[in-house]
């Protein structure tokens, strides 16, 4: 029997939005959706702000009983210590986050986050209870040397290579060549990989977290061709970045279902 997945869409704020915009956006973004009477059902909603709008976000979210859900746009592998600039994960379950990000293309590039720090960082968001987003892709360069598959289905192994049997795991696959371009991958080259990214978490977590773990879609994601990727039977959902932070264009990703019926 198939096992039934919720579609997580989830926008990535990056270093964007101050507090108070934060309580705005997300305001806006509740009240959006309620217009349109989404069904959190069809589609789950996840909102990834800067370190400093989360206390903002949980306790809007929570005195208004919003059904949006949040995360970290990273977390430290450390718990805590003598570690300048890093934030716990501990920390991030005391402001009820759901989610982390780990593993962004950025954090690799311009942080030189390596494969097994990264796999320290989802054993740390597990310790805390949190569920890590692992984000995977292949450069152009990777995507001419190996095709497209074998970079990401690498760095995944090594991500859940600590990681206990069954444990929960979003995994989002960004050709780093689509992020911010305005190209995206077609949904059937997401196909292909998101499929070979699930059959390394059966190979890793267990047959029964293979078919549950959800795989997101990321990469110059927008209203216009969001419901082609969910039409797939692999991909689950979508990370997406520039167009998470207008309103009414993200409200339109996750009300994918009422475009042409998916």
């Amino acid at each position: 029997m198939a096992v039934k997945r919720t579609p997580l869409i989830a926008g990535n704020w990056k270093l964007n939005l101050d507090h108070l915009q934060a309580i705005a956006f997300v305001q806006k973004l509740h009240w959006k959706l309620e217009e349109g009477n989404h069904d959190y059902a069809d589609a789950e909603v996840a909102v990834f702000p800067p370190f400093t709008d989360l206390r903002s976000v949980q306790t809007l979210a929570a005195a208004d009983k919003y059904s949006l859900a949040y995360g970290a746009q990273d977390l430290s592998a450390h718990d805590s210590g003598a570690y300048t600039g890093e934030i716990s994960g501990a920390f991030l379950a005391a402001l009820d986050a759901k989610y982390v990000l780990i593993g962004h293309s950025e954090r690799r590039e311009y942080h030189h986050e390596t494969d097994e720090l990264i796999a320290e960082k989802v054993a740390a968001a597990h310790r805390h209870g949190i569920v890590p987003i692992i984000c995977v892709g292949e450069t152009a360069d990777d995507l001419e040397k190996h095709g497209a598959s074998a970079v990401p289905v690498a760095q995944l192994r090594t991500a859940l290579g600590g990681a206990k049997k069954g444990s929960e795991v979003v995994v989002a696959y960004e050709p780093v060549w689509a992020i911010g371009s305005g190209q995206a991958a077609t949904a059937e080259q997401a196909q292909q990989v998101a499929e070979a990214l699930r059959a390394v978490v059966a190979e890793e977590l267990g047959a029964e977290a293979g078919e549950s773990t959800r795989i997101l879609y990321g990469g110059s994601v927008k209203s216009g061709n969001i419901a082609g990727f969910l039409r797939e039977k692999d991909v689950d959902g979508a990370l997406v970045g520039g167009a998470s932070l207008v309103v009414d264009e993200f409200a339109a990703i996750v009300r994918f279902k009422s475009h042409v019926g998916v």
